[in-house]
């Protein structure tokens, strides 16, 4: 029932805003073009389609909003003016109400915000699609933000996911394409994580483990910065955190005019995305430009800001080094060793010819090489392979969606920060680096120092162990003997199964005949 009244709301609030005529003026056919005529006639939309779409995003909810703001980073795929309406999501969905906030603080930590931090500021300084958040002073002088979680916010997702699963079923029951695409496991995996994203306490500990991945004893600090997380002000629905100020990475102007170089910014978002991805295996997942800044501090001038950490993903060694040599056989267009990849995998059907996959991907490709980022785009390419991927059954890993979303979100800023940058030369070396440090000598030390306290414990043991085996009786011949037993027995009773077999058959049909002939 609950499933019926939300897609009425849809379809309501898709009729409110005319989001009819916005999807029929996006289609090239004669049928949609006659179709556009009937729902315009009598009736032209006066609002602007971009604020039409971003105020149904807004009525429809939290997963309607981020997926606006997954949109409004990709300039290349929509149009301008529905992007730049779109990035409003990211820092103006309504806030609720501040008593809200107050008795939300009050339920988690045991005391109303004012008695809790030297000054807490009621006006929200952000608003975003599952929390906003306030500005507060600790007693100790600490400047932190604290970030409240939307009342009833579980409810309202749990509707949403539950339409999410039926339309995911009719797509693989319906689509041509729906069972390679695992649209019900996709779903499964966004389903976790919305509902982590929803526990404040797992988001504050991202934000922990993000920030131990750039200390200083790492040497990366001077790539991103993350705030420190203060605990003792935390709880399922609270989340307070080291007060962070910087320039939004999307406001182009402003950092030029703070003399930060936007083009070794864009380089920088690059290395730190890969860092993430193929160094740690933990991942900044939102990237969004609402969640990035920009430190315009003297001392820490140019560097990233990280915020919202409520979507992080994880890849295990297997799939670091499957994406890895990938990314390498792409930069070296190296079609073959991708195909290759695509079939050791299991991404693909075994039986599938490595000569006729290579040369699908060669023409996808290849028209993309040695062009500046403002005449690529990724978004474009992955549609030609997942076009392309049809004809070889290729399946989509689920565990990969939120990297791929990343990449897009990374490729949306690194154009708006330098159009001239080019994704492939700046990611090459970094990702030829990481592969001779896993299977180079380098690796190898590495490898043996990571196992070296298991083998101190497993050593002693191998001459006991090797004696014991060597001192066991051989009892080979006797079970061959009673294999040999066991095997005629099952003979014996196969042939007298099949004699009983044929003897009620008989029975059976003697009595049959009796029958007929009474």
């Amino acid at each position: 029932m609950f499933t019926l009244l939300r897609l009425l709301k849809i379809i309501v609030v898709a009729l409110r805003y005319r989001l009819d005529e916005l999807v029929l003026s996006g289609i090239k056919h004669p049928i949609a073009y006659t179709l556009l005529r009937i729902v315009r006639f009598g009736r032209p939309p006066k609002t602007p389609r971009g604020v039409r779409l971003r105020l149904a995003l807004e009525s429809l909810g939290p997963i309607f909003v981020k997926f606006g703001q997954v949109l409004s980073t990709r300039r290349d795929l929509i149009p301008l003016d529905v992007a730049i309406e779109l990035a409003l999501l990211q820092d103006r969905v309504p806030p609720f109400p501040s008593d809200q906030a107050a008795a939300g603080i009050e339920a988690a930590l045991g005391a109303s915000p004012h008695t809790l931090f030297k000054h807490f500021e009621v006006d929200p300084v952000a608003s975003a699609s599952i929390a906003q958040v306030h500005f507060a002073v600790l007693h100790d002088g600490r400047e932190v933000a604290v970030k409240v979680l939307r009342p009833g916010m579980r409810d309202i997702i749990e509707k949403d996911l539950a339409l999410m699963r039926v339309l995911a079923v009719l797509i693989e029951r319906l689509a041509a394409d729906g069972r390679r695409l695992k649209p019900r496991q996709v779903v499964a995996e966004f389903d976790n994580y919305l509902h982590d994203e929803l526990d404040l306490i797992r988001e504050a500990s991202n934000c922990s483990q993000l920030r131990r991945n750039f200390s200083p004893e790492t040497g990366r600090e001077h790539l991103l910065m993350v705030p420190e997380v203060v605990w003792e002000y935390c709880a399922t629905t609270v989340f307070t955190m080291e007060r962070m100020s910087g320039i939004p990475v999307s406001q182009i102007e402003r950092l030029r005019a703070a003399n930060i170089d936007t083009k070794e910014l864009g380089r920088a978002g690059v290395e730190i995305f890969f860092t993430q991805v193929f160094t740690d295996g933990f991942f900044h997942a939102d990237m969004h430009p609402g969640n990035i800044f920009v430190s315009d501090r003297p001392e820490t001038l140019g560097r990233y800001i990280a915020l919202d950490f409520g979507i992080v993903g994880s890849l295990s060694e297997f799939d670091k080094n499957y994406l890895a040599q990938n990314f390498l056989a792409f930069f070296r267009r190296d079609y073959h060793r991708v195909a290759q990849l695509h079939i050791e995998s299991g991404w693909v059907p075994p039986n599938t010819r490595e000569e006729e996959l290579e040369g699908a991907v060669r023409a996808v490709c290849e028209p993309y090489f040695d062009r500046p980022l403002s005449e690529i785009s990724l978004g474009q390419v992955l549609l030609r392979l997942f076009q392309t991927s049809r004809r070889f059954n290729v399946e989509i890993q689920p565990q990969l969606v939120l990297l791929q979303k990343t990449l897009l979100n990374v490729e949306g800023m690194g154009r708006e920060l330098d159009p001239n940058l080019d994704l492939w030369k700046t990611a090459k070396p970094y990702l030829e680096k990481w592969m001779h440090e896993r299977v180079g000598l380098a690796g190898l030390r590495k490898q043996l120092d990571k196992e070296a306290a298991q083998w101190s414990q497993l050593l002693p043991e191998i001459p006991r162990l090797v004696h014991a085996r060597l001192s066991r009786p051989d009892y080979g011949p006797a079970l061959n003997l009673e294999l040999t037993r066991l095997r005629k027995a099952q003979e014996q009773s196969n042939r007298l199964l099949m004699l009983l077999s044929v003897i009620a058959m008989a029975a059976l049909g003697l009595a049959v005949w009796a029958l007929t002939q009474n």
